[in-house]
């Protein structure tokens, strides 16, 4: 005697539905997630290898009176004819060389100047520091825009690769901890790769999403997109502590401040090469250094002439641990502070997007930071190396190896809403699923050679069906 009640279907999506789901975000997203844990990692310690990059031209040898800021500058300008001053830092002890940077045919020179002989002891171009090429490969791969965007739809897959890892890591019928927490060593080399795999990316699940999350607002398109949120809800400001724009932009623009825009630091006094601005008083530096310094500001603090349509010099702190920045301006003709901004009087979103900012890069709270940082990466990579090596034990040959389909599955209310979500939160994500369910749909399903090897032909029973 049989039930004549047919077997209920099982609600899409199931483990295997969610485990294709994996699959194909991480073979999307592996080659970038290694190259961007690299170059992430190296990010983290930016300030020591910059200042290793840095020691030749610090504890100099004094010789005779120290020049003013106005003579170091006049030297940096001396050295590039038709320049334009672009920032004066503040030396950070008083036998480091003087950093300069100046405008000079389209591109940002960052001048070393002994501050008493006013030698100029070495000077490169901004942007082919070795930090800058790390900061361009890690946030936009060299590409401009069309690398940002790269970049930004490889951490929203992601994070819908770790989202879904961890649905398939969750304990359903588990017996203790092994394989959980930590991965089982006697269970064969299978066994102890699945276990690595999924082990490690629960322990890094929560800080890899942070640091994926927090990366976002220097995205071209996310971060396009952010700001016209802020411009319709009436939470835009002036200017913004960071910037989405990328590296050729700025140049174009003229409109970062080089080493200082890092993450798009400041605003800067880039001008266009048109533009008949008279040059400023280089004495009032001097003026300025002399308000400054008694403030005790975070270094590096970076001097910049007026701006168009200011008369007022700007100083700022752009130390990488963002929450202590500061904003001043100063009459360059008296040396009286005009006003401060700190970090309190910021919009509570830039406060925000700051403290995200500087865990991002590893400065919030000092080394223990960079080392989470540190952890996290090498977990990526290690999630990532892990996977490759599961995926090709697996496989069959001829085939791709991902999950087959399950068949005859049923929609998820749940599994709909958990996309609405995502694909408005990241708006990327969104549109390349469009994509990829169409062109699968459309055209790949339809061609039964590449359909076979996809594995979007040969279907499974899910589990409940008869």
């Amino acid at each position: 005697m049989s039930d004549s009640n047919p077997p209920a279907r099982k609600s899409w999506p199931d483990y295997r539905a969610v485990w294709r789901w994996h699959f194909y975000a991480s073979l999307f997203c592996i080659p970038f997630v290694i190259l961007l844990s690299i170059t992430g990692a190296i990010y983290l310690f930016k300030g020591e290898i910059e200042a290793w990059q840095d020691r030749p031209f610090d504890q100099l040898v004094l010789q005779g009176a120290r020049q003013s800021a106005a003579a170091q500058i006049s030297a940096a300008l001396a050295a590039f004819p038709g320049s334009a001053l672009h920032a004066f830092e503040v030396p950070r002890e008083s036998d480091d060389a003087v950093r300069v940077t100046v405008r000079h045919d389209g591109e940002t020179q960052r001048v070393y100047i002994h501050p008493h002989t006013l030698e100029v002891l070495h000077s490169v171009v901004d942007r082919d520091r070795f930090m800058r090429q790390m900061f361009r490969l890690h946030g936009e791969l060299m590409l401009g825009n069309r690398g940002s965007n790269l970049v930004e739809l490889a951490a929203s897959w992601t994070i819908i690769m770790i989202a879904t890892g961890l649905y398939l890591w969750w304990p359903r019928n588990a017996r203790g901890l092994a394989g959980v927490l930590y991965p089982r060593l006697r269970g064969g080399t299978r066994m102890f790769w699945r276990d690595l795999h999924s082990v490690t990316g629960v322990w890094i699940s929560t800080l890899a999403i942070f640091l994926l999350v927090s990366g976002l607002p220097w995205a071209k398109f996310w971060g396009d997109n952010f700001k016209s949120v802020r411009r319709v809800t009436g939470t835009a400001v002036a200017r913004q502590d960071w910037s989405n724009t990328s590296s050729s932009e700025r140049r174009r623009t003229t409109s970062g401040s080089g080493e200082h825009s890092d993450h798009g630091g400041s605003r800067g006094s880039g001008r266009s090469a048109s533009e008949e601005i008279p040059p400023p008083d280089y004495a009032a530096v001097d003026r300025v250094v002399a308000a400054v310094e008694p403030l005790k500001l975070e270094h590096p603090v970076v001097i910049a002439p007026p701006s168009r349509g200011s008369k007022h010099w700007t100083a700022k702190s752009m130390t990488p641990n963002r929450p202590w920045r500061v904003n001043l301006e100063v009459d360059g003709r008296t040396g009286e502070v005009v006003s401060r901004e700190d970090f309190r009087d910021r919009h509570i979103i830039d406060q925000a997007v700051s403290v995200g900012i500087a865990a991002h890069e590893g400065r919030l709270f000092g080394w223990p930071n960079q080392l989470l940082g540190l952890i996290t990466t090498a977990g990526l990579i290690l999630l990532s190396v892990s996977g490759l090596i599961l995926w090709w034990r697996r496989r069959d040959q001829g085939v791709l190896g991902a999950p087959k389909v399950a068949l005859d599955p049923r929609w998820s209310w749940s599994l709909v809403l958990a996309i609405v979500f995502f694909g408005v939160c990241l708006p990327l994500f969104g549109a390349s699923l469009l994509v990829v369910l169409a062109i699968e749909r459309l055209i790949l399903s339809r061609i039964p050679p590449v359909s076979r090897w996809l594995g979007l032909r040969v279907a499974v029973p899910t589990a409940g069906t008869a």
